[in-house]
């Protein structure tokens, strides 16, 4: 995995299973796979989408709180559950990170034989409101993807608004950009039609 790609979607809700039945009703399809992490006081499941998976978020109630602020903007997230960014696999985080409009430190993380690089902003905050994507780097042949259920699930297209002055990390047909502030919203392919978030 060395090209720039999107990796995953991002919802984030206030209680995991919150945002599971919210992306269950809206998709049709059940969450698999998923864990904790402790460094950022977070848990998640996931659903397969083809090439990549779709992440529900939220603080893990029984974690000890972490030393720095969660990633995903979760430490002032509120509301219903929502697509609130995107993650870009890229070859070199560090490369990545310093052409990338918002500051954030690369951080090690691992779960069972995942490991991989992740920038998290010193604050917490997501980058343009989350149109620009929080940037990973796998650590080895191991991902997500593959040990996840296969769905019909496919992505159709992520649609990005940002000013004209952010170049993005990801070169894909399914990605649509379009000028103006900051905004982000998916169309996913179901058995059921197309599904937006």
């Amino acid at each position: 995995m060395t090209a720039a790609a999107i990796d995953h979607l991002v919802i984030a809700a206030e209680t995991l299973a919150e945002g599971v039945a919210w992306v269950e009703d809206r998709l049709g399809i059940a969450c698999s796979g998923g864990g904790a992490h402790p460094a950022m006081g977070t848990h998640n499941r996931l659903i397969r989408l083809g090439d990549l998976y779709l992440e529900v978020i939220a603080i893990d109630p029984e974690a000890a709180p972490p030393t720095q602020p969660r990633w995903f903007g979760l430490d002032t997230f509120s509301g219903p559950p929502r697509l609130v960014t995107w993650v870009a696999r890229v070859p070199d985080l560090d490369a990545a990170l310093a052409a990338a409009p918002c500051p954030a430190q690369p951080l090690a993380l691992t779960r069972g034989d995942l490991a991989w690089r992740f920038g998290v902003s010193p604050d917490g905050a997501l980058c343009q409101a989350g149109a620009y994507p929080c940037l990973i780097e796998w650590q080895g042949d191991a991902h997500p993807v593959p040990r996840l259920a296969e769905t019909p699930l496919r992505l159709f297209r992520l649609e990005v608004t940002l000013p004209d002055a952010f170049a993005l990390p990801v070169n894909d047909p399914r990605l649509v950009r379009h000028p103006g502030p900051p905004a982000l919203s998916a169309l996913i392919d179901t058995p059921q039609g197309l599904r937006h978030l």
